[in-house]
């Protein structure tokens, strides 16, 4: 094998199953391994492509005569949020946000397992064990870390420190050349009136400004899919299409 082949990524496309955010309709996807023998430009390129990680396996839709998957990502220097999103900091001000590094913790998977089991108790996940959320956590050739998200205990001590308060949120994000990309988020189910799906959304939209960045990768947004329609609310975007990434208006304006 020469070193261009070593380099070069090889391609699997998986066997048809059940979609599902789309009833009736079978997925595809087309997946290569990433390790460390293939550049850091081509897993990032991949990674700004359309792709998406999970662990060490960069995976896209390849599904016969559907392209309802579209890539995702937010203008985040554009960026306004309406007056539901700027009401949120304010009902989540007890709320901490803390980059920890990607290490998985019972606490993690304790959150991790009662939010499966009230939302997605029927999804891909609901059997993952300790073990399986550790390798999604850990399992990274690149640069990943996630967020924690705590909340301020009512009365609690002045010396009692953030990283003691209760965890209420946890997103697992990587750091691309051009932006952040989101890879998977849960939180408390008994935090409904937070909102905090969109508030931790909100929160990566500041980090990435912050990092000079110009986009925060949101994954797939998916046409006819109800489960994805929030990703619309997050303005302005792009979309990957044939031709690109291109500005789309879906949904309106940072809808509230």
């Amino acid at each position: 094998m020469t070193e261009q082949q070593k380099n070069f990524p090889e391609f699997y496309v998986t066997a048809p199953q059940a979609c599902p955010y789309l009833p009736g309709k079978q997925e595809r996807k087309l997946f290569t391994h990433l390790t460390h023998e293939k550049p850091p430009a081509l897993i990032d390129n991949l990674l700004k492509g359309g792709f998406r990680r999970s662990q060490n396996i960069a995976y896209m839709p390849y599904c016969e005569g559907c392209q309802a998957c579209v890539s995702t990502r937010v203008v985040v220097d554009e960026f306004v949020p309406g007056k539901t999103m700027r009401r949120l900091s304010g009902t989540n001000g007890d709320i901490v946000a803390r980059r920890v590094p990607a290490s998985p913790t019972s606490e993690q998977y304790d959150l991790f397992r009662r939010y499966i089991d009230s939302r997605h108790s029927s999804g891909g996940m609901a059997d993952m064990s300790v073990m399986d959320f550790a390798m999604m956590v850990e399992d990274s050739i690149i640069d990943t870390f996630l967020t924690e998200y705590r909340r301020k205990p009512e009365n609690a001590p002045a010396n009692l420190k953030s990283e003691k308060w209760p965890l209420v949120g946890v997103a697992l994000c990587d750091r691309l050349s051009d932006g952040v990309s989101m890879v998977y988020s849960f939180y408390d189910p008994e935090c409904g009136e937070r909102s905090l799906g969109t508030h931790m959304i909100l929160d990566h939209i500041a980090y990435t400004q912050m990092l000079g960045l110009p986009f925060l990768y949101l994954g797939y947004w998916i046409e006819g899919s109800r489960k994805m329609t929030y990703k619309t609310r997050f303005q302005p975007q792009e979309h990957l299409g044939s031709n690109g990434w291109g500005r789309v208006a879906v949904g309106g304006k940072n809808r509230d």
